[in-house]
């Protein structure tokens, strides 16, 4: 049986993420009086360094930010495809130099969250000094962590493929022990130029000369102009009642209006009449996620190239017609294609009232599997989510973005944040994320335990092809037995299974004040503090 935690408390503001030293980065920024937006950048980038297999400067990522006055935006860090596309004859591959399909939009969303921290909420860290705690990591070491050696380990017989993992993070092909020592130079002398030349150097200075030497000579498509066109974007956030409050999320072409369409399914339900952890539960939970999920298969992508209609998504009268579409005694079948994704969510909140809720992500585990020239940089593979069939919305064109799994959220209330959230995950993200929402919100869970509890992942998985609907083992038989005369096909996973993603949370009570944060006993993380 797993050992029951509580959350982490605090009246001084709070932050959290996958690995415990990234934490402790942001944890230090807020300590020394600096604010949430500050906080996140010092932790994104530590996790740049830390934690390989789901992040890296080579990927994309995304903030929502919320100030003391409740006014909120969001940025989206999302690469393109390039100018000039390679061939494909059936399928883009996952991994190796024509993965590397996209730019990388991470360094721009942490550079623009700085900007914005200095010039509208008085931020008066240097963004090298946000940087430092990255570079340290990078140049000095860490523990090799026990997820970290997960990943190592299931990816171990396809090493071949992914040779930038062999070269940065194995010593002479051997996975190292849990608590040995990191280095990586390479990476440290790349984070020390960004660090003193800004970021816009990633992709017009003297880095970006490299990465784009780097990328030429790997046999990536992409080229210096596809890197100096690469801009993150700054955005309005999706909206959607839910009880007493508003979710927050992403413009497409992510898939935060998914996980909006999901909660606004189940606000047209008394989730308080299901106990919790029943099979009527997981039932209603997974049919409003296989509705949602027929529409974003159908609509999402790049809206500059395809219209996706959002209004019509989030109207009272789709939502509506969703709602009244779940059968509650029968499951829906479920013919549809996965996406893999690993990603890391950051949140940080500050006594001043600003909060962060932010992802990054490589998109396979270890991304492209391909490091870039001598830079240290693990490129990623977002490209592969794009479609070689021209019909598709999500169709391959230059200076496309693809659609994209991530979507950070926020629950606003009396205008005010109130839940931080987001997940690892691809596909499984807005599974993970209405599982956790409706715990915390709908059976007054704290966020260590709505994040601890057993979670359900529809679809096939790393190391299961089925469509099937995977629950953790400690859901319990009688739980399995109801689901399967639903007409449910299950696929048991371990308890506390890696495969189930890696939350966190941040509560803020608006009576007390008072900060409540945990992440996912299944992940190398916490939440802080000050």
């Amino acid at each position: 049986m797993t050992e029951k935690k509580s959350p982490a408390k605090s009246f001084a503001g709070m932050v959290t993420s996958p690995h415990a030293l990234a934490t402790q980065a942001g944890l230090d920024v807020l300590k020394a009086g600096g604010n949430a937006v500050e906080a996140a950048i010092a932790i994104g980038a530590a996790l740049c360094v830390t934690y390989p297999q789901f992040t890296g400067f080579g990927g994309d990522a995304f903030m929502i930010i919320a100030d003391a006055a409740g006014n909120t935006r969001t940025i989206s860090g999302i690469g393109q495809a390039p100018a000039v596309l390679p061939h494909f004859e059936r399928a883009i591959p996952v991994r190796g130099p024509l993965s590397m399909l996209t730019s990388a939009g991470t360094v721009d969303t942490l550079g623009k969250g700085f900007e914005f921290s200095r010039d509208t909420l008085g931020g008066s860290n240097s963004w090298s000094s946000l940087l430092t705690p990255a570079l340290s990591l990078a140049r000095d070491g860490f523990p090799m962590t026990a997820s970290q050696r997960f990943w190592l380990d299931f990816r171990a017989a396809d090493m071949a493929s992914l040779p930038g993992v062999v070269t940065a993070y194995m010593n002479d092909g051997v996975a190292p022990e849990v608590g040995a020592l990191l280095r990586q130079p390479q990476l440290a002398a790349s984070i020390a130029l960004l660090a003193e030349r800004g970021h816009r150097d990633f992709y017009e200075g003297k880095l970006a000369a490299l990465l784009a030497q780097g990328l030429r000579e790997a046999g990536s498509p992409l080229r210096a102009g596809d890197l100096a066109a690469t801009q993150a974007r700054i955005e309005p956030p999706l909206r959607v009642a839910y009880r007493d409050g508003e979710l927050l999320a992403h413009q497409p072409p992510t898939q935060g209006v998914t996980t909006l369409e999901i909660m606004g399914i189940l606000n047209r339900f008394d989730l308080g009449g299901a106990k919790h952890g029943s099979a009527d539960f997981y039932h209603l939970l997974v049919e409003a996620v296989k509705l949602a999920f027929i529409d974003r298969d159908r609509h999402l992508a790049d809206p500059d190239f395809s219209a996706v209609p959002i209004d019509t998504l989030l109207s009272q009268a789709h939502l509506d017609t969703l709602a009244k579409r779940i059968d509650m005694q029968r499951a829906r079948p479920w013919p549809h294609v996965f996406r893999n994704g690993d990603t890391v969510f950051i949140a940080a909140a500050d006594a001043q009232g600003n909060a962060v809720s932010m992802l990054q992500t490589v998109y396979f585990d270890w991304g492209s599997g391909m490091l870039v020239g001598d830079t240290g940089m693990l490129w990623h593979n977002r490209g592969a989510a794009f479609s070689l069939d021209p019909s598709h919305p999500n169709y391959l064109a230059p200076g496309k973005r693809p659609f994209h799994t991530l979507n950070p959220g926020m629950v606003m209330k009396n205008g005010r944040p109130h839940i931080l959230y987001g997940t690892q995950g691809a596909d499984g993200q807005p599974q993970t994320l209405a599982t956790v929402l409706a715990r915390m919100i709908d059976y007054g869970m704290d966020p260590m335990a709505a994040l601890a509890a057993p979670r359900f992942l529809l679809g096939k998985t790393f190391s299961d092809s089925r469509d099937s609907l995977k629950l953790e083992a400690d859901a319990g038989d009688e739980v399995f037995e109801a689901l399967a005369a639903r007409g449910h096909l299950l696929s048991p996973i371990p308890a506390q299974s890696p495969l189930a993603g890696h939350p966190g949370a941040i509560v803020i009570d608006q009576q007390t004040g008072a900060f409540f944060g945990a992440h996912d006993p299944r992940s190398d993380g916490e939440a802080l503090g000050v």
